[in-house]
């Protein structure tokens, strides 16, 4: 999907993000992950990869037979390209936390160049459970929905 390099369109982004997942089942705690990968990835195509006049693209998919979720952003800023290795602002920095947060919710990440003038970063989410009993995320190999998971006891009101 097309998206602005505003705010508004990260925002816009995250929302679709959310509605594509929710749609494919996908609603274990890696959702969350998801999401903040791409509003991450987002954030940093409207605010580093902007072109005037030119929006970014949101890509998600599901691949390795479900397994593997894939978020790829593309914008137009080649000469603007992220490196492998973050490095950590500055402590009372405001901004350039993006990447460390992406790398720490993705499994993998990258980027890709081309075709010209385009760039994509992109991030996999592994998405098959460790432990088959574990309530949430996608179905099991036999086909039947997880368990649902156990409701969240309210906190005491503070008074």
């Amino acid at each position: 999907m097309k998206l602005h390099p505003s705010r508004a369109g990260v925002r816009l982004g995250r929302k679709l993000a959310a509605v594509w997942l929710r749609e494919r089942g996908v609603t274990c705690e890696r959702a969350d992950d998801a999401l903040q990968v791409v509003a991450e990835l987002a954030a940093n195509a409207a605010l580093h990869g902007r072109v005037p006049g030119r929006g970014f693209l949101l890509a998600l998919r599901l691949t390795d037979a479900d397994r593997v979720l894939r978020v790829e952003v593309t914008d137009t800023r080649t000469e603007a390209v992220p490196t492998s290795t973050p490095q950590a602002p500055p402590t009372d920095g405001e901004s350039g936390r993006g990447l460390l947060i992406v790398a720490a919710s993705a499994d993998r990440w990258g980027v890709a160049e081309g075709p010209v003038p385009r760039k994509t970063v992109w991030a996999e989410l592994d998405l098959v459970r460790e432990d088959p009993a574990a309530p949430g995320g996608l179905p099991d190999t036999d086909g039947t929905a997880p368990a649902p998971a156990p409701p969240v006891p309210e906190a005491d009101p503070v008074g």
